[in-house]
C-alpha cells in the first residue's frame, strides 16, 4: 500500500533500520536514530541497484516521488541514473572556478604589461608556492586561514620578502576574481599584519658631495679595459639601472640627435623611456663606435660578443 504523508510523518524509529514501501521502487529508510532517507531500488541490466533521492522533511514524499519518476525515465532510455549523477557532479566539479584557473586568466590578461623577467618569477611563484596548497580550490570558498597557511609555508623557510610578495599577487588575483563575477570578497586584505614585515635593507650609496667627486675621480683614473672604461664612465652621465646600461645596443642610440631610446620591452613599466644624451656621453659613444659599433651591443660579453656584458657579482 502507498505511504500517506501522514504515515511518513509519524514514522518512528527502532532497534534496527526500517523500511516503509512506497511504490515502485520508492521507499522510507529510517535509522534507529531517526534520521529518514529516500530510497528507490531498480534493475538494470540484471543488475540491482540503489539511488538515494535525498533526506525526509527536506524532501516531500512528493517530490521523492518525482524524482523516483525521473530516475525512471532515464532507466527506460537504458541510462543508469546512479551513473548520470556522478557524471553530473563530475562536470559540475570540472567547471568549478578554481583558484588556478582565475590566476592563469589574471596572468594572460596583465602579463603584457611586464618584463618577461617580472612574468616569469610571478609565475614561478604561484607554481611553486600557491597552486600546489590552493590551486584546486574553488576561488568562491578559500577562506582567509588557507591562504596564511599557504603564506606561512614560504614564512617558514625564511623567504619572508617572497611571502609579502607572494600574498601581494594572491590579492591581484582574488581582486579580478571579485571583478569577474567568480569570488564575493578580497580575502588577501583579511591577512593584513598577519606575517612579520621585511627587513629594510640599506645598500650602499654615495650621498656626500666630497665622496662623489671622489667616485668619479676614481673612475677617471681606470686603467683596465677601454670597452669598461667607457660604461663605467657612462653610468654617472645617464642615471639607468646597471642591467639597462649592460644591455644598451647600438640599434637604441642615436648620437646626432644626442638620445638613447630604451624599447618598451626592457622597461619595468613597458613604457619606452628616452635617455637624453649630453656632449660628453656623445663623445664617449663615439671613442666607443669604432670598437664595439658593428656588433649589436655597447658592451658586449669579451666570450661571445653576441651577447651583452655580464652581470657582476
Amino acid at each position: 500500500m502507498p505511504l500517506t504523508d501522514v504515515a511518513v510523518r509519524n514514522a518512528k524509529p527502532g532497534p534496527k533500520t526500517i523500511r516503509l514501501r512506497d511504490d515502485r521502487g520508492l521507499y522510507l529508510e529510517i535509522s534507529p536514530r531517526g534520521g529518514k532517507w529516500w530510497r528507490f531500488r531498480y534493475m538494470l541490466k540484471g543488475r540491482a541497484n540503489m539511488l538515494s533521492l535525498g533526506v525526509y522533511p527536506d524532501v516531500s514524499l512528493k517530490d521523492a516521488r518525482e524524482r523516483r519518476d525521473e530516475a525512471r525515465r532515464l532507466i527506460a532510455n537504458g541510462i543508469d541514473p546512479s551513473q548520470a549523477r556522478k557524471d553530473e557532479k563530475a562536470e559540475i566539479a570540472a567547471d568549478a572556478v578554481t583558484f588556478e584557473r582565475v590566476a592563469q586568466e589574471w596572468f594572460a590578461k596583465f602579463k603584457e604589461n611586464w618584463t618577461p623577467g617580472h612574468a616569469a618569477r610571478t609565475m614561478r611563484r604561484f607554481e611553486m608556492d600557491v597552486f600546489p596548497w590552493i590551486g584546486t580550490r574553488p576561488i568562491r570558498d578559500i577562506l582567509a586561514p588557507e591562504l596564511l597557511a599557504t603564506i606561512r609555508r614560504i614564512e617558514s623557510r625564511g623567504a619572508i620578502e617572497t611571502a609579502h610578495r607572494t600574498l601581494q599577487n594572491c590579492g591581484q588575483v582574488f581582486r579580478y576574481a571579485v571583478a569577474s563575477g567568480y569570488a564575493d570578497r578580497d580575502i588577501s586584505g583579511d591577512l593584513r599584519g598577519a606575517i612579520p614585515p621585511t627587513k629594510e635593507k640599506h645598500h650602499a650609496s654615495v650621498t656626500d658631495p666630497k665622496d662623489v667627486a671622489a667616485l668619479l675621480r676614481t673612475i677617471e683614473s681606470y686603467a683596465g679595459s677601454f670597452v669598461t672604461m667607457c660604461a663605467l664612465r657612462l653610468a654617472p652621465m645617464t642615471f639607468v639601472r646597471p642591467g639597462e646600461l649592460r644591455h644598451a645596443e647600438w640599434g637604441e642610440i642615436d648620437l646626432d640627435k644626442a638620445e638613447w631610446r630604451i624599447p618598451a620591452e626592457k622597461m619595468k613599466m613597458r613604457e619606452q623611456h628616452i635617455v637624453p644624451l649630453s656632449r660628453q656621453a656623445v663623445a664617449i659613444l663615439r671613442e666607443l663606435h669604432p670598437l664595439t659599433g658593428a656588433g649589436r651591443y655597447l658592451f658586449p660579453s669579451v666570450r661571445t660578443r653576441l651577447g651583452p656584458c655580464p652581470k657582476t657579482p
